[in-house]
């Protein structure tokens, strides 16, 4: 059985997205949590008992080792065809797009870092680069609803694009930001989906809180509420 090492669903964006694809296609796995730990350093010494990079997420499967989340996707591709669509140039698209995001859209992590359980006021003026960013998840995410039919990016079926994207679906939650009617509808398909929901659920019961995240959500905009358990 495969073995998916993550950190704290409350921040980690990286580790829902493999964590998610196997949820949703019903892959077996273990989840291994070990929280994000507090000094200079401290979760890379952490995460390097699982992760040759110190990173997360790692998946484990057997003596196999894989340590990247585009990585993790290829390897469960190569075992479970319902990773990405049938269809080749559905196939490509999904591909392009999930690379995309495997790389891209820096501004809007930096100013809006995934934190599930708080909703937070953004400033009127936010960065060009941030709107810019969410221009593109909405002419992207309007594309591949439109070119494939729906209701998933790729198609009519939830695979490693959507896994991708994912993440998006909780900033768009958590800081309010607006998307068209198209992609902001795919959000809130997403945000339904069962493994989506058990990950928020978890996520909002987990006391341990990073500084560094919390911090950054802080700097992000005006707190309006924490739906968290208090923290331990």
């Amino acid at each position: 059985m495969y073995e998916l090492h993550i950190a704290n669903k409350n921040y980690s964006s990286w580790s829902l997205r493999p964590w998610l694809l196997l949820s949703e296609l019903g892959m077996p796995f273990r989840e291994r949590l070990v929280p994000f730990a507090q000094g200079d350093g401290a979760s890379w010494r952490a995460f390097r008992a699982f992760s040759p990079n110190g990173k997360v997420p790692c998946l484990h499967d057997g003596d196999t080792v894989v340590w990247d989340s585009l990585a993790i996707v290829e390897y469960l591709a190569e075992r479970h065809p319902a990773v990405w669509p049938s269809d080749p140039l559905a196939r490509a698209w999904a591909r392009c797009a999930t690379a995309e995001m495997h790389s891209g859209f820096a501004a809007l992590r930096n100013r809006c870092g995934m934190n599930c359980g708080v909703r937070i006021r953004l400033p009127d003026d936010l960065p060009a680069a941030v709107h810019a960013d969410m221009a593109r998840i909405d002419e992207l995410w309007s594309e591949g609803l439109s070119r494939f039919g729906g209701p998933f990016l790729a198609g009519a079926a939830f695979g490693a694009v959507d896994a991708f994207f994912a993440p998006v679906a909780f900033r768009i939650q958590t800081y309010g930001l607006t998307l068209g009617d198209a992609a902001g509808a795919y959000a809130g398909r997403l945000l339904e989906l069962p493994a989506m929901r058990r990950w928020y659920a978890d996520a909002l019961q987990e006391t341990w809180r990073d500084p560094g995240h919390e911090r950054e959500a802080q700097q992000s905009g005006t707190l309006l509420q924490d739906l968290r358990i208090p923290a331990g």
